[in-house]
């Protein structure tokens, strides 16, 4: 039987997970895994929150669903998705898992929806008993219009000890530059534009050359949407430090079938120097494979 949590729009199932309710939706978080590189294999250190819509029982698109919703409502509505991402990961993972939430930074622009925000997310991490540290929030570039905006937000969520990914990098108009302003923990890689990049030997040494960069400013690296083993082994050898993707598991709805692999501490989940392994930027060049049949075994799995 579901149970209210005392949150807007949130209810409890009887296996613990929460669901979120707005207008005719029902709204649930799936989980999807991601794997950083490490000297004995890939291993699961990190879990990405992903809103599910779902109407009269049938699964919609997060993007047709986010379309309908009015742009009055759309700061609560997104609101509501990370609560729902930070419970369910709270309940079934507990308090070491390392959790990526997303959020739309044009959305923050003024300081006391900050505050309200961040006031909010407080009171929900309490609730799933999360520490602060083992939250990633992911915000994307913005254009050099509402650069200063963006710079304050991220400021904010540092000052309560988030850490800070860029997601989407190398969509639309990405700068290095604007992104090193920023000095985020971590840069996600755009799904579309590193499988372009990867097939051509120019884009492999590109991708190289930009992970190297950011290496040096102390910036893990996440490839999102690694769908073939190749592509794989591209990303370990241009020294990507993370790597997210179907090939290694799809999302699933909470409660879900992964389990949770970190060490102590949990902020050591993700790495915070991709390490001796990685390679350096005046290495020889990487040479851009295509799918022959091979599989990621060399290095192992787990």
């Amino acid at each position: 039987m579901a149970r209210s949590l005392g949150l807007p729009h949130i209810m409890r199932e009887a296996d613990g997970t929460a669901v979120g309710h707005w207008g005719p939706y029902v709204l649930k978080t799936a989980f999807q895994p991601i794997f950083a590189f490490e000297p004995d294999g890939l291993k699961q250190r990190a879990f990405e929150g992903l809103i599910r819509p779902f109407r009269d029982g049938q699964a919609t698109s997060p993007g047709q669903f986010f379309a309908a919703i009015p742009s009055i409502d759309r700061l609560r509505v997104e609101a509501l998705a990370r609560d729902l991402h930070i419970l369910n990961a709270g309940t079934a993972f507990g308090p070491q898992v390392t959790l990526f939430i997303n959020f739309d930074p044009s959305l923050f622009c003024e300081k006391p929806v900050v505050d309200t925000a961040l006031h909010e997310m407080r009171i929900v991490l309490g609730e799933a008993g999360l520490p602060f540290e083992n939250i990633v929030c992911e915000v994307t570039e913005q254009p050099s219009g509402s650069a200063l905006a963006l710079q304050d937000f991220v400021s904010a969520l540092r000052r309560e000890g988030y850490r800070v990914a860029v997601d989407d990098y190398g969509a639309e108009s990405s700068d290095m530059e604007r992104v090193k302003q920023l000095r985020p923990d971590i840069v996600k890689f755009d799904a579309k534009w590193v499988a372009r990049l990867m097939d051509s030997q120019p884009g492999v040494t590109l991708l190289k050359v930009m992970v190297g960069e950011f290496r040096q400013q102390g910036i893990v690296t996440v490839f999102e949407g690694i769908e073939e083993n190749w592509q794989l082994d591209v990303a370990h050898e241009v020294g990507a430090s993370m790597v997210q993707g179907f090939v290694l598991a799809r999302p699933e709805l909470s409660p879900t079938s992964f389990r949770l692999e970190v060490d102590e501490p949990a902020q050591a989940s993700i790495p915070s120097d991709p390490g001796p392994e990685a390679p350096n930027v005046v290495d020889a060049p990487v040479v851009a494979r295509k799918p022959q049949g091979r599989v990621f075994g060399r290095r192992g799995l787990t």
